[in-house]
């Protein structure tokens, strides 16, 4: 139950974020403070929190409404998500510039969420040991 329920957050959470981000690379670049000075930077931007992130939120609601994907799914908010969080915290604690909310935020969802799936993925292990 609580894979599913994480599998289908991150689902609507990373597809809409990563459409508005396709659509629009600058969204994306105004929250987190970064200048797109020429073309590489606007196709960087899109594809990774455009392409990239819609990519992870099919692969969530696939996951989650495909039995033989679940435990992958849930494999990659762990890992992938997971160490998502790792860099930005490293690199936030390294950097000597405050950050803002939007680093905040993000690290703080992607922790809970990676800890979540963590833990969904003991649960599914545990029950199918059962």
């Amino acid at each position: 139950m609580l894979g599913k329920f994480v599998l289908w957050v991150a689902a609507a959470t990373f597809t809409i974020y990563g459409l508005i981000c396709f659509f629009d690379p600058s969204v994306a670049a105004d929250y987190a403070g970064l200048a797109m000075t020429n073309g590489n930077a606007v196709a960087e931007i899109g594809a990774m929190y455009g392409g990239l992130q819609t990519g992870i939120g099919l692969f969530c609601a696939l996951a989650a409404t495909r039995p033989q994907h679940f435990r992958s799914g849930l494999v990659v908010l762990a890992l992938g998500i997971g160490l998502l969080a790792a860099g930005r915290l490293y690199s936030t604690l390294i950097n000597g510039d405050p950050v803002t909310a939007y680093t905040w935020g993000a690290l703080v969802f992607e922790i809970v969420l990676a800890s979540l799936a963590t833990l969904a993925l003991k649960q599914s292990a545990s029950a199918a040991g059962a």
